[in-house]
């Protein structure tokens, strides 16, 4: 298992992935990249779309790395430091179950 899907199953089993994807979603709409990603899929369809033989799927393959380069480094950082926060405070969590120990029966 990569790290990657490691964090994306963690996140899912804690609950906290709906909270990075709604930070992602807030995030990317603030800085306007869904208009931009909205304008070059409309750029892309009126180029290519014109038969329409263009379908969605060859939509999102086309659109999908240049979306993924227009997202502002500055979200990147953010949702990285979100996820590393979020795992921190799971580490923190899991030391703290390892250093109670049990009491002394009388």
């Amino acid at each position: 298992m990569t790290v990657s899907n490691a964090v994306d199953q963690f996140t899912m089993l804690t609950g906290d992935r709906s909270k990075i994807k709604d930070l992602l979603c807030s995030r990317l709409t603030e800085c306007g990249w869904r208009d931009e990603v909205r304008l070059l899929c409309r750029t892309i369809l009126m180029e290519k779309g014109s038969n329409n033989s263009f379908t969605v799927e060859q939509l999102v393959s086309e659109v999908t790395p240049k979306a993924r380069t227009l997202v502002p480094d500055a979200v990147k950082k953010e949702l990285l430091m979100k996820i590393r926060t979020i795992l921190t405070e799971n580490e923190n969590e899991d030391d703290d179950d390892e250093v109670e120990e049990p009491e002394d029966e009388p």
